[in-house]
C-alpha cells in the first residue's frame, strides 16, 4: 500500500505540473492567435486546433490528479453529519463511482482514439486520435487513484487530501 501511495503521489504531482505547463502554453498560443488576428491581420491557422488539443490533455490530466489529491469539487456537509460507519460507506461508494467513471473513460475514450486515429487534424498534421489519447490515459489514472482512495477508506492510514493538509 505504501508503494502504491508513493507512486500515485508522484504521478499526480507530475500530472499537475504537466497540466500547468499545458495551460501556460495554451495561453501563449491563444495570445499569439489574438496578436496575429488584430495586429498582423493574419490569424495562424494552427493556433485554434493546437489550443483545443492542449486543453483536452491538460484538463483530463488535471482531473485525474484531482482525484488523487482531493482537490476536485465535492460537498461534504452530509458526509460530516452522519455517523462514522455511514461516512465510511459513503466514502467507499463515492470512490467506487469515481473509479467506474474512470474505467468508462478508459474504455470509451480508448474506442474514440481508435476510431479517430486515421483522421488527421489538417492544421496540425497530427492524428485526431492523438488529440483524444489523454481521455483513456486520465481515465485509467482516475480509476487507479479512486481505487487507492477506496483502499484507504477500508484500511485507514495516513493518506490525506493534499488540499486540506
Amino acid at each position: 500500500m505504501e508503494r502504491l501511495s508513493r507512486f500515485t503521489h508522484l504521478t499526480a504531482d507530475v500530472l499537475v505540473k504537466v497540466s500547468a505547463f499545458g495551460l501556460v502554453l495554451m495561453t501563449a498560443i491563444v495570445g499569439w492567435q489574438v496578436f496575429g488576428r488584430y495586429v498582423l491581420n493574419s490569424t495562424p491557422s494552427w493556433s485554434e486546433e493546437a489550443a483545443l488539443t492542449l486543453m483536452i490533455w491538460f484538463v483530463s490530466l488535471a482531473a485525474a490528479a484531482g482525484v488523487r489529491q482531493g482537490f476536485h469539487i465535492r460537498i461534504v456537509a452530509m458526509e460530516d453529519a452522519v455517523p462514522a460507519g455511514v461516512r465510511k460507506i459513503m466514502q467507499l461508494a463515492s470512490n467506487l463511482v469515481v473509479a467506474a467513471c474512470g474505467l468508462a473513460m478508459l474504455v470509451w475514450g480508448g474506442e474514440l482514439v481508435i476510431l479517430t486515429w486515421d483522421h488527421v487534424i489538417p492544421s496540425l498534421g497530427i492524428s485526431r486520435g492523438l488529440a483524444y489519447l489523454g481521455l483513456p490515459i486520465s481515465g485509467a489514472l482516475m480509476a487507479l487513484y479512486a481505487f487507492e482512495r477506496a483502499l484507504e477508506v477500508l484500511f485507514p492510514k495516513t493518506l490525506k487530501d493534499e488540499a486540506s493538509a
